[in-house]
């Protein structure tokens, strides 16, 4: 059993701590909730538990489909075993309907398709509030070079296809969602940090009122209330279709 050693790092949703294996780290999630670059802040009852089942229901989903990821294993309900990787300091964003920030940006109208899916790229800064980076920027910055930065677009349009099947199965739109990735000590890069409700908006197909199928953070940011409720029907509906393999 792995078993985890000196805390390295400790984030907004999660802890990483030191193992045995310098190539091997533990995330440990977190029920803290932050939104607005951090600006507001609580706790979800219970989140850390669900985040960590819903990622590694989507690692193993992922990797069972030739995704490279950092998962290794799940060893509690808060404990996922992982890679260590050098993260690349872009958050990965693909959108397949118009939601957020590109609506206030766009002026596009809330739940608008977008065809094909748009692929966007921001700077993992809080001090500069994680702006919106060009290509040439990102080159301009040397945050990845252009063969990266075609791979990282590349997986995301194949992991936004997969991930869009298997919501379907669960009766819930994938709205959008962000990824990051990480160098392992090869040089590989693997799919990172976590897929979950922190980190997706999903719409529950079932519902035709906006707010009542948000099953995500936007419930957080939005104060809809019965965030919790909403992050263990997310869990729930994964772990059916997972049940019926």
């Amino acid at each position: 059993m792995v078993e985890r050693q000196a805390k390295l790092y400790e984030g907004k949703a999660k802890i990483v701590y030191a193992t045995a294996d310098p190539n091997i780290v533990i995330s440990y999630f977190k029920d803290d909730a932050t939104a607005f670059n951090a600006q507001k802040r609580g706790q979800i009852a219970d989140k850390g538990v669900v985040n960590c089942k819903v990622a590694t229901h989507l690692f193993q989903l992922l990797e069972s489909q030739g995704v490279k990821t950092h998962w290794l294993e799940t060893p509690s309900d808060r404990e996922m075993v992982v890679r260590a990787v050098n993260i690349i300091p872009l958050e990965v964003v693909v959108r397949n309907l118009a939601a957020g920030s590109l609506c206030k940006q766009t002026g596009l109208a809330l739940g608008t398709p977008l065809t094909p899916p748009l692929v966007e790229f921001y700077y993992k800064n809080d001090d500069l509030g994680d702006p919106l980076l060009t290509r040439d920027r990102i080159r301009a910055m040397n945050l990845a070079d252009e063969a990266q930065i075609h791979e990282l677009t590349r997986l995301a349009g194949e992991i936004n296809t997969l991930l869009q099947t298997f919501f379907q199965r669960c009766q819930i739109t994938l709205v959008d969602f962000k990824l990051e990735f990480g160098l392992d000590q090869t040089g590989q890069i693997l799919l990172a940090d976590e897929i979950s409700p922190d980190t997706c908006r999903l719409w529950d197909q079932a519902k035709s009122d906006q707010a009542e199928r948000v099953l995500d953070k936007d419930r957080f940011r939005q104060d809809l209330g019965n965030v919790a409720e909403a992050y263990q029907e997310v869990l729930k509906r994964i772990l059916a279709q997972v049940n019926l393999k």
